[in-house]
């Protein structure tokens, strides 16, 4: 038959390779959902305080009511994954965030608003463990890092677009009512992620965890993987091994050091003032003289430096370090917010110096903190323990998240330079706290981190002895 001729077949592993990243792409759109609903409260804030007749201190809580839920659902997300499985919680989460869009939009009471709020933050929370969880699992090993790197990048894209949402709304809708669309709006790309869903495979993991070998064999082939009884069979050595693990507590004295460096970071993550900026932009930049329509383009220049510098710290992390990456973040993050600070305490035409400290901060928290978080919190936990230590880090970030958002229009009110001055002074500590006491973590397996800090046991060490150079050589890098 002539070349030309012959009939075109798709190729397995091609076909293999696009049900990979489709998976990825719709479970990301989990990560979207939560940068999005992170920040379209930026836009409503004036609204809110008028409409429900709210304080400084009740428009605080307003805000914070999705942060309440985030907490609670990043710590109870686990379990439910564990017992029905990574696909049914995320087909849940979509259903919350569809429900806190339009039940939030359609309020008509501070209680009912902050109810459905707290609704979308079990989302967000929940989302934050269980998409990138799902990811990891169905990737490859050779593309892991990358996938589940695309989830985290969606978190910074869907800020960018509910900036630019509320800029657009209020241009073209305008009024008492624009608020209520610019909250409702999210009901779509909610309602489109729980459609996409029915796309996507469940995890293999989770299927060999449940014995069900027949169908996570079925979901292994479709992922391409190219010797599917050695995958089983790995993945169920690894649960049993798992399985045989007695379950040690997190709060012990051996695991002072690596609890201390979590929480330290977790908490300077939230004291550098990032989540005021992200749920107050447009009213921080009315403060400093702008007119509305401004401020909230203003804001969405916020969200487009994020995530250009998001993508740039994709390139650093693992070719400099997470030291330099935070020592240089936080001292171009003080000075910045020294540069908002001094245009604050300015006042009159100095907005442009609001503006321009504000977009310096965004670029070096995105370089710093930003990129390092989540990632140092993952490696400096052993593994019998690392599960907790990241619901610990994780309960800190969003404990302080709550804590400065609630707190932030009472203290703007009194003196935003005042507030600026204080995140400033947060970051050069945050200087000083890397440059002094973090490790550096680049370049190194887990296993040897535990040696480093100390937490290894005599049973890891005899094993890895044993094991050298096979399993500890290959050892992924995370």
């Amino acid at each position: 038959m002539p070349l030309h001729a012959r009939p075109l077949r798709p190729d397995p592993a091609m076909r293999s390779y696009r049900t990979v990243v489709v998976s990825t792409l719709v479970a990301a759109l989990g990560g979207l959902l939560f940068g999005f609903d992170t920040a379209v409260i930026s836009g409503t804030t004036e609204s809110l305080q008028s409409v429900f007749g709210l304080t400084e201190f009740w428009l605080g809580f307003a805000v914070a009511a999705a942060l309440i839920g985030t907490i609670i659902g990043a710590l109870s997300a686990g379990k439910p994954a564990e017992s029905f499985g990574r696909r049914p919680v995320l087909f849940a989460l979509a259903l919350f965030f569809l429900a806190s869009a339009v039940g939030s939009a359609l309020a008509g009471t501070l209680v009912t608003f902050a109810l459905y709020r707290f609704l979308g933050g079990l989302a967000v929370g929940a989302a934050s463990v269980v998409a990138p969880m799902y990811i990891a699992e169905i990737s490859p090993a050779r593309l892991r890092g990358r996938l589940v790197a695309v989830n985290q990048l969606n978190v910074v894209v869907g800020i960018l677009v509910a900036f630019l949402s509320n800029y657009l709304i209020a241009r073209v809708v305008g009024g008492p009512t624009a608020w209520r669309w610019m909250l409702g709006v999210e009901a779509v790309p909610a309602a489109l992620f729980f459609l996409l869903l029915f796309r996507i495979p469940e995890s293999p993991r989770w299927l060999v965890r449940r014995e069900r070998m027949v169908e996570a064999r079925g979901v292994l082939q479709a992922l391409g993987e190219p010797d599917v009884d050695r995958e089983l069979e790995e993945i169920a050595a690894s649960l049993r091994q798992e399985g045989s693990r007695r379950s040690e507590p997190l709060l012990r004295r051996r695991y002072a050091t690596p609890i201390m460096l979590a929480w330290a970071v977790a908490m300077l993550n939230q004291l550098s003032g990032v989540n005021a900026l992200m749920y107050y932009a447009p009213r921080i930049f009315q403060m400093a003289g702008a007119a509305a329509d401004d401020a909230l383009l203003q804001a969405t220049a916020i969200g487009g430096t994020n995530l250009a510098f998001t993508v740039v710290a994709m390139f650093l992390i693992d070719r400099f370090g997470r030291r330099p990456l935070l020592v240089v973040g936080g001292l171009g993050a003080a000075a910045s917010l020294t540069t908002t600070a001094v245009g604050f305490y300015a006042g009159g035409a100095a907005g442009h110096l609001v503006l321009a400290g504000l977009l310096g901060f965004i670029a070096c928290h995105a370089i710093g903190q930003g990129a390092v978080i989540w990632v140092f919190i993952s490696e400096i936990f052993p593994n019998r323990v690392r599960a907790k230590g990241q619901a610990f880090g994780s309960f800190t970030h969003w404990f302080m998240a709550a804590v400065v958002s609630w707190s932030f229009p009472v203290l703007a009110s009194a003196a935003g330079g005042h507030a600026f001055t204080f995140f400033a002074a947060m970051m050069l500590l945050q200087a000083l706290f890397a440059w002094k006491l973090m490790p550096e973590t680049r370049g190194a397996s887990l296993e040897e981190l535990e040696h480093r800090l100390g937490l290894a046991t005599p049973e890891l060490s005899a094993l890895e002895r044993e094991l050298r150079p096979t399993a500890v050589a290959e050892t992924p890098r995370p």
